[in-house]
């Protein structure tokens, strides 16, 4: 059973995502809104601890979140996927529970 794994929060200003990482099983999928996709950003201070869980769990980007926040493609890290709200829609259907990390 797999979980999609919603963070909605800056990883620069709560534990949301690191806390998510840690508790995250394989085959689960970490799907990063509104300020949770600074946490894809490759140049962080996190990016080594995120790109570490690529191992594991599939990572995605909600493409208009990022855009609104000037975060252009080459700026995310390799192996993170870029998804529309379609995409969004998707991901739900596709896993068994989504946990939303506030």
């Amino acid at each position: 059973m797999s979980t999609l794994h919603t963070v909605n929060k800056s990883p620069f200003t709560n534990n949301a995502l690191l806390s998510c990482i840690k508790h995250c099983k394989d085959g689960d999928a970490i799907l990063l809104i509104e300020d949770g996709v600074y946490g894809a950003l490759a140049a962080s201070t996190i990016a080594d601890t995120v790109s570490a869980a690529l191992n594991n769990v599939a990572l995605y980007v909600l493409d208009g979140d990022a855009s609104a926040r000037g975060i252009a493609a080459d700026k995310v890290l390799s192996g993170a996927k870029s998804v529309g709200y379609d995409g969004f829609v998707d991901l739900v259907a596709e896993h068994d529970r989504t946990e939303a990390w506030l």
